[in-house]
C-alpha cells in the first residue's frame, strides 16, 4: 500500500522516517531518554543526524541504554576502549563529555529530584506548540534554547551550544516543531501531558 501521509521534508529514508513517525518532538519525562538524547545531540555536532542514527544502537549497547550511573562511573581504561570502538563517533572530547555530562546529570537529579523536573520549566512546563508552514520557518535557536544551553554550561555540561539545546529540545518534544501540513504536527499536539517522573 503506497504511504500517503505527508512529513516533514527532512524525513527521508527509513531511520529518518521511523524516527520521525515514532519519537522526534513526543514530550519526554523519562530521565533515561531525556539523558540517552543529550548525549546523542552532543555526539552528533558537526555531523549528520542520520549518523547518529546509523550508530544509535552501538551506544545503547556502549553506555549501558544510557544509565547515567554507570557512564558517570567510566575511568580512562573505559574510555579509551569507547574510543577504539567505530561503532560510534570516536572523538575525545565528546566521549569525555559524555561521561562529565552524566556526573553533571546526576547532581542535577539530586537537586532537583529528577532531570525532567529540572528540564520542563524552561518552557513552563508545556510543549511550545508551533505553526511553521515550512522548514525555513523554523530556528535554529530560541531564547529558551539560549537560557537552557548558559545554566548547563554553568552546571560543568559540555557540548550544549544554544543550537545543540535546540535540536534537543525539539526532539525530547519541549517544542512541536512539525510543520502543520505534517501528519504528525496534529498527532503530537495532542499527546497527553504526563507529570514530570524521573
Amino acid at each position: 500500500m503506497q504511504e500517503a501521509r505527508e512529513r516533514c521534508p527532512w524525513a527521508k529514508g527509513s531511520l529518518y522516517t521511523m524516527y520521525h513517525d515514532t519519537e522526534w518532538g513526543v514530550p519526554s519525562h523519562d530521565d533515561r531518554h531525556l539523558f540517552e538524547m543529550l548525549i546523542l545531540e552532543g555526539a552528533q555536532a558537526g555531523l549528520s543526524w542520520q549518523t547518529i542514527l546509523n550508530k544509535r544502537e552501538n551506544y545503547r549497547r556502549l553506555f549501558h541504554n544510557f544509565d547515567a550511573e554507570r557512564v558517570a562511573s567510566f575511568d580512562e581504561a573505559r574510555i579509551a576502549a569507547l574510543l577504539a570502538d567505530a561503532g560510534i563517533v570516536r572523538n575525545r572530547a565528546k566521549v569525555h563529555s559524555a561521561v562529565g555530562n552524566a556526573r553533571a546529570f546526576l547532581e542535577v537529579q539530586q537537586q532537583f529530584g529528577s532531570f525532567d523536573a529540572y528540564l520542563w520549566p524552561f518552557v513552563d512546563g508545556q510543549p511550545r506548540q508551533n505553526e511553521w508552514h515550512s522548514l525555513g520557518e523554523v530556528p535554529a535557536v530560541t531564547a529558551e534554547a539560549k537560557a537552557l544551553s548558559k545554566d548547563l554550561l554553568q552546571r560543568g555540561f559540555k557540548f550544549v551550544g544554544p543550537t545543540i539545546c535546540y535540536a534537543f529540545m525539539q526532539a525530547v518534544g519541549m517544542v512541536n516543531d512539525h510543520i502543520t501540513a505534517c501528519f504528525r504536527w496534529a498527532e503530537v499536539r495532542s499527546v497527553p501531558q504526563a507529570s514530570g517522573k524521573a
